[in-house]
């Protein structure tokens, strides 16, 4: 919080703040308002009913029509301000409204009716959270079950990805062997290819191994990945070799150096290649569109495409689980944004 606070209240000026500095502040005031204005805004409108959504102008915080028991009547009704005439000021709960005829009735007296045109009234809102948006989740959706499957493919594949990633970089920072450069190079190289052009051989490969609507067929086609492989190796590099062949003189076997050694070592690029992996597996959409077709196997990011019907579709519902799809990876990287610049300064000296 020091730090922090010495860096907002940080002048050029010796005595006053210099143009710069209203410069620099305005500037900075812009990247955050682009940045988390959409994200603040997405957050606002799962709060919104799906009648506020279509509102305009829209507005910012969750307004909703306000609305009063009257006796006799089944349902709660739309509470409106009278704008003209002689119950002008007045408010009164709607009963109905016939073409531009609106039959009202005071909430006091409900067995007069009094009608009124449309463009005479006015509703009357109130801000209000629709919660309705995050419990009606579980009911109207299997929303358990999205939740497991990307829980389950991101947290395996993460495990996986870290493993097997760290160990290809442990052999091709540490070991010594003929073609290892190239090997190193063509990998690298794979990069360069885009991930669209090879869904057509994983999905073949998918499909002979019977991977097909089965969660591992998410998870182990991508469990490899070049970018972990360079991130781990250019950190692994810079591990004293000296401590690896002490351990080799105490009879410490490859496994045992590989295990209690180099991956506690490792732990600040372990954990940018786990924020990263996450990132990923969470959000990925493409590959599971093509490998999933049934229901029950569906992660968060196809359910929320699966709600988007041909004629009508429930944004509300859409905007809450947004919400809550974005959560994990914002607490993740919120726990683990040290070790970010730490792992990617040090990957980065060799």
């Amino acid at each position: 919080m020091t730090s922090a606070a010495q860096l907002l209240t940080a002048r050029r000026g010796r005595f006053r703040a210099d143009w710069t500095d209203w410069v620099s502040y305005a500037y900075l005031i812009l990247g955050v308002i682009v940045m988390f204005g959409p994200v603040l805004w997405l957050f606002a409108s799962s709060f919104k009913s799906e009648a506020g959504l279509n509102q305009f102008p829209p507005t910012l915080l969750p307004w909703q029509p306000t609305q009063v028991q009257v006796a006799g009547q089944p349902a709660p009704l739309p509470l409106v301000r009278v704008l003209t005439g002689a119950h002008a000021g007045e408010e009164l709960a709607e009963v109905r409204r016939i073409g531009l005829i609106a039959q009202l009735v005071d909430p006091r007296t409900p067995n007069q009716v009094i009608r009124l045109r449309a463009d005479a009234i006015k509703p009357v809102m109130q801000v209000r959270a629709a919660w309705d948006n995050y419990t009606g989740l579980f009911s109207k959706f299997n929303f358990l079950r999205y939740l497991f499957n990307s829980v389950f493919i991101t947290v395996v594949a993460t495990l996986i990805t870290l493993l097997i990633n760290s160990m290809a970089a442990f052999a091709l920072s540490k070991y010594r062997f003929r073609g290892r450069d190239g090997v190193f190079l063509l990998m690298i190289a794979t990069l360069m290819i885009p991930p669209t052009i090879i869904l057509v051989p994983n999905f073949l490969i998918a499909s002979a191994l019977g991977l097909v609507n089965s969660l591992w067929g998410v998870i182990l086609p991508g469990v490899a990945t070049p970018t972990g492989v360079f991130l781990l190796r250019q950190y692994m590099l810079t591990l004293p070799d000296d401590l690896i062949e002490a351990a080799r003189m105490d009879n410490a076997s490859e496994w045992r150096i590989y295990w209690r050694i180099v991956l506690p070592l490792s732990a600040p690029a372990l954990a940018v290649l786990a924020i990263f992996s996450v990132m990923w597996r969470w959000n990925e959409f493409l590959w599971p569109l093509i490998v999933l077709t049934r229901n029950e196997h569906f992660t968060l990011p196809l359910a929320l495409y699966s709600f988007q019907g041909e004629l009508t579709t429930s944004w509300n519902y859409i905007l809450s689980m947004t919400v809550i799809t974005l959560l994990p990876v914002t607490i993740i990287f919120i726990l683990l944004q040290r070790r970010i610049t730490q792992g990617i300064a040090s990957a980065g000296v060799k």
